[in-house]
């Protein structure tokens, strides 16, 4: 009976040290259920719940997984999205968590157990002699941390998850390293997005640099640095366009501390209301993610490196080029290790040659005759590339040496020569295209097969003795034919039947004076202006990133053909020969909307009567694109610099055709360009289907664009309290427009036109598209027609704009189209 007593008074006594800690610890109301003790361990369906209710643990199991599969997780208890931010035992997963425990060990130690009772996880930390699992007690924090302390004093922790990230880092979780102990933080991806297990891409902080950090594959190979942070600007050396995020405005601020006993970054929040982590995705991209309670889902609002810049991203002898689709491919003479895996996205596994070298390393010959491996091996050559990893340096003179010197080896899979000769070995890793082609060109090694010979020499030696012979005696009739090509300097021209004109190649390098006149550049390629033979001006986008066979263009090229509207820009003819796929548009003489717009002469300013009419002109545009085409068109890409200005101001929709060139599946070309800021839906970050209300919403950001004449992206580092569609819905309900219109035209313009104008834009903005107009409505409130109601403040968008002081729509730019 005394024993009895004893035994419970003791199990109250632990009762109370539980609640005196989380007292002390939280500041929290007794009967909390955060704790664990040895006498109270965790079970089957339970679950701790941090005193302010926003993290809980328990037994965990991914959706999709195995179901066989159970994890001890932290994950948000307030979003209903199950996402995990700690899981502990990755690497051993149990089977039953009714069966299992989490308790704390004899040693004091915090301790799973499986059905068996073996320790399939430990916090593994030395505990003070004499201390055991009656002095030691667990307790989930507010902050998603877990944390071991003494019951006598616990402002001194013994452990804490902190310490021992997975995947993610929160708000005020140190990540950096113990100068004292050598130690690091790693951040290691899930094997896969339903398995928990470490993958093979990580972060840790740089041990040679301080104040930077690096992303490894495979533990073995850095890929990607954002380079050193500056304290001072907010941003990383290697990204220089980074907005500092530490402003007295933003809801977090990311810093650098740096001290004799560590270094470390460290993200803090400044409402706790919010929730945002940033992870180490399966991807090998790190991404910030913030949740939006109106979309009940997670919101991207950064991700780097680019994809491209992952290492094996597209596995072996293949390369990746962020404007293509697919963004993988295969090199010449090689095929997809795994066809179904490459067709559902996965290019991990990589190409294999179709044919395989003459020699290789398993022939046992290491240095064949000069003579054969001229007759069985060749190169192909890629140019403007950033080259892949693991080249050798080799010892040569020139880049015929180079070439020779890598045919007398077997092992050689191909070479570069930019003044220093280099070799690759090894399977091609990382080749990717240079978005600004100034890339080194590199040798890839094939059999001949292959790269079937040109003409002889001797033959084409015969070939030119001919030509040359035939000129000389039929100079008076190429005198004629001269005159005959000055009445008629592009020949070869045909109709294909929706007065389209198939123009050659070198007819456009004609016309363009070998595209020596560049207008600008675009999404997909640069625009050139040429004249026709009659006078007439045209703009020639040369496309880059449009693979489609030449039956396939030119079918899409008589759709776009049949499509005409007054505010839509004319497509007078194209080019598709060999990979040329060029486009003959009809010349703006006052060029984009963006360059009229954004003049910083007040003299140049446009009256407010011609920018509405100019957004009432795109609006129709849009409609007719929408609407009454045979197919729905959806452009993807609305913003100043895709809407040229006729003689008269008139707007005109441009690049319309190439969504329809790309067809339907912009998913993967639409989030992997970079440049457009500020425009892009963001059912295009969730991964939602895209419908035309995606150009809906970049319209209403474009109208507040026009209707302030300073660019959606500048707000923010102007000195001003709110993202400027957010103060423009509070301007509205305030009555007071007139404040948001650009102070040129304060005196101009008409309140009524402006007042429409501004309803309109925060209308098209609402996160949720069914609450957007389709554009129809839009033409018909703009012209009066049709009643606005008042519209409701965006307030995600303030979330996404105080996110970074704007980083969070400059992350846009990683999923969006070029500017």
């Amino acid at each position: 009976m005394a024993a009895t007593i004893t035994a419970t008074l003791h199990s109250c006594v632990l009762y109370m040290v539980a609640v005196m800690l989380v007292l002390s610890l939280q500041g929290a109301p007794a009967g909390a259920t955060d704790v664990i003790t040895a006498t109270q361990p965790l079970s089957g369906q339970q679950k701790l719940v941090s005193q302010g209710g926003k993290f809980a643990l328990g037994f965990y199991q991914p959706g999709g997984g195995p179901q066989a599969k159970w994890y001890i997780a932290i994950w948000y208890n307030k979003v209903p999205k199950v996402t995990p931010v700690w899981i502990a035992n990755r690497e051993m997963p149990i089977s039953d968590p009714a069966s299992s425990v989490l308790t704390i060990w004899t040693d004091g130690n915090l301790v799973l157990l499986n059905k068996s009772r073996s320790i399939v996880w430990s916090s593994n930390t030395t505990i003070t002699a004499g201390a055991s699992n009656t002095t030691v007690v667990a307790v989930l924090l507010n902050t998603g941390n877990l944390v071991l302390a003494y019951a006598s004093n616990t402002s001194n922790m013994i452990w804490q998850s902190f310490d021992h990230p997975t995947d993610t880092q929160l708000p005020g979780m140190k990540f950096g390293r113990n100068k004292v102990t050598g130690v690091s933080d790693r951040q290691v991806s899930w094997r896969n997005h339903t398995d928990p297990s470490p993958g093979i891409f990580s972060i840790v902080m740089d041990p040679n640099i301080e104040a930077q950090y690096l992303f490894i594959w495979n533990n073995s190979w850095p890929y990607f640095t954002p380079g050193k942070f500056n304290p001072q600007t907010g941003a990383f050396s290697g990204i220089p366009a980074m907005t500092a995020i530490s402003q007295p405005h933003s809801i977090y601020s990311y810093d650098y501390v740096n001290n004799d006993k560590e270094e470390y970054f460290l993200l803090t929040i400044k409402d706790d209301n919010i929730f945002l982590r940033t992870v180490i995705d399966p991807s090998g991209q790190q991404k910030g993610m913030v949740w939006l309670e109106q979309k009940q889902d997670w919101m991207l609002y950064f991700a780097q490196p680019s994809l491209c810049s992952v290492y094996s991203s597209c596995g072996a002898f293949s390369w990746c080029a962020m404007d293509s689709v697919p963004m993988c491919s295969c090199l010449r003479g090689f095929s997809a290790r795994s066809p179904t895996e490459w067709k559902s996205g996965n290019y991990t596994g990589g190409c294999t040659r179709n044919v395989a070298l003459p020699c290789s390393l398993s022939s046992g010959s290491s240095m064949p005759s000069m003579s054969r491996r001229h007759e069985e091996d060749r190169f192909y050559i890629i140019k403007n590339v950033r080259l892949p990893d693991g080249s050798e340096t080799v010892q040569a003179a020139s880049k015929s040496d180079c070439e020779v010197a890598c045919l007398n080896n077997c092992s050689c899979l191909a070479y570069s020569y930019n003044g220093t000769c280099s070799f690759w070995h090894i399977d091609l890793m990382n080749l990717q295209q240079d978005p600004d082609n100034k890339g080194d060109s590199i040798f890839i090694r094939l059999p001949a097969s292959e790269i079937p010979r040109t003409k002889s020499t001797r033959g084409r030696t015969i070939g030119v003795v001919i030509v040359v012979s035939a000129l000389t005696l039929g100079v008076c009739l190429m005198a004629v034919s001269r005159l005959v090509r000055r009445r008629r300097r592009i020949q070869g021209l045909h109709n294909i039947g929706v007065n389209l004109i198939a123009f050659r190649y070198k007819d456009l390098q004609l016309i363009t004076k070998n595209f020596s006149d560049k207008l600008g550049g675009g999404s997909f390629g640069s625009v050139f202006k040429g004249v026709l033979q009659d006078g007439t001006a045209v703009a020639i986008k040369k496309l880059e990133g449009v693979h489609q066979g030449e039956k396939q263009f030119r079918a899409e090229m008589s759709t776009i053909g049949k499509i005409h509207h007054v505010n839509l820009i004319r497509l007078l003819g194209f080019c598709s020969e060999r990979e040329h796929r060029l486009l003959v548009y009809e010349y703006m003489p006052h060029g984009s909307l963006d360059g009229c717009l954004f003049k910083t002469s007040s003299d140049d300013v446009l009256p407010w009567n011609m920018r509405y009419q100019i957004a009432i002109g795109i609006a129709k545009g849009l409609t007719y694109l929408h609407d009454k085409c045979r197919d729905c068109i959806i452009h993807c890409d609305i913003k100043p610099q895709n809407i040229l200005l006729d003689a008269s101001f008139a707007p005109k929709v441009s690049d319309f055709g190439l969504a329809k060139l790309l067809g339907r599946d912009f998913s993967r070309v639409m989030t992997t360009m970079r440049g457009t800021i500020g425009y892009l839906a963001p059912e295009w970050i969730s991964g939602t289907a895209i419908t035309a209300k995606a150009d809906v919403f970049s319209y209403g950001m474009m109208l507040f664009e026009i209707i302030s004449r300073r660019r959606n992206v500048e707000f923010g580092k102007q000195h001003m309290d709110k993202f400027f569609p957010i103060l423009v819905a509070e301007k509205i309900q305030e009555g007071d427009v007139k404040a948001v219109l650009d102070v040129d035209m304060r005196g101009d313009a008409n309140l009524e036109e402006l007042k429409r104008a501004c309803m309109v834009a925060c209308w098209c903005v609402q996160e949720d598209e069914s609450s957007r107009p389709n554009m129809g409505a839009v033409v018909q409130m703009l012209e009066g027609l049709l009643q606005i109601n008042m519209p409701p403040v965006p307030r995600y968008l303030q979330v996404l704009a105080e996110s970074a002081d704007q980083s969070a729509i400059q992350s846009w730019t990683e999923l969006s189209p070029s500017s």
